[in-house]
């Protein structure tokens, strides 16, 4: 794969990188510190936080710290539940970028849909990109009625959907409809927090081409054209998830991974997150 490949070129023109860093769970500087770095020398230029993780701050502080010029790295972040509707979404984007430091953030995302500020969040983002104040906008963990509910009002659909996503949850369905609606899948717990890593079938197949269970399964993902965002504090995992690039899997072992489905999600249900209006 080139390095052309191994970006994505979103609905408004934007490219993305189609492996990022995911930062969740990151919550101290020093720790941050050291996996940007890892992480960068590694080739990572996709970083992923949000306003939940109460981290902006130090990924933020990192890049200053670690003398990473923004240009080089694509900053996506997620308007948390407290933050939605016009007002505060737009209040917490602007703070988002002071902790950031940063005066745009490559790609902005709904976190999660929640029915009582669902229009009004979107359209903070929309004036946002309109602003110059983030370059793309997305949504994370909507379910194709969502999408569907969104377009009823929406001047500009999203560039990318952040869902749940691994062997045990293949949302084949959802990515279709994405893919079908020029929409960019990306998986958040690409390896289903670790439920999948001791699988029998897809360690036979990590095995025959010499990789780990982990990079096999990532190469699932980008293979089916989902961006992927794996966390890890441990080095030699930070570099073993992007290094997937050498090899391919067969068409029969992606189907085979696919059998694997059984709908079992280690996060949230999203449509009680909507309904609810918080995570759970």
């Amino acid at each position: 794969m080139t390095e052309i490949e191994k970006t994505l070129t979103l609905r408004d023109g934007n490219k993305m990188p189609l492996v990022g860093f995911g930062t969740y769970l990151l919550s101290d500087q020093e720790t941050m510190d050291l996996t940007i770095k890892t992480a960068y020398e590694a080739g990572y230029r996709l970083f992923d936080t949000a306003q939940f993780y109460r981290n902006e701050d130090f990924l933020g502080q990192s890049l200053v710290n670690l003398q990473i010029p923004r240009d080089e790295v694509f900053i996506t972040s997620k308007v948390a539940e407290f933050s939605q509707g016009y007002d505060l979404t737009i209040a917490g984007v602007e703070d988002s970028l002071k902790r950031l430091k940063s005066d745009y953030i490559d790609l902005m995302l709904v976190h999660w849909p929640i029915q009582s500020e669902f229009f009004d969040t979107w359209r903070a983002l929309e004036k946002l990109k309109q602003d110059g104040k983030v370059k793309s906008i997305g949504v994370s963990n909507y379910q194709q009625i969502h999408l569907q509910f969104l377009a009823t009002q929406a001047k500009e659909m999203p560039a990318v959907n952040q869902v749940e996503r691994h062997p045990y949850l293949t949302n084949q369905p959802l990515v279709k409809y994405d893919k079908q609606e020029n929409i960019v899948t990306q998986a958040w717990s690409p390896l289903g927090r670790g439920v999948v890593l001791d699988n029998p079938m897809i360690k036979k197949i990590a095995a025959h081409h010499d990789k780990t269970i982990a990079q096999v399964i990532l190469r699932w993902q980008i293979q089916q054209g989902v961006a992927i965002i794996p966390k890890s504090k441990t080095p030699e995992r930070i570099k073993e998830n992007i290094d997937i690039f050498d090899f391919e899997l067969a068409e029969d072992e992606m189907g085979m991974i696919d059998l694997l489905n059984k709908n079992q999600r280690t996060g949230n249900e999203p449509e009680l997150v909507y309904e609810l209006g918080r995570q759970y």
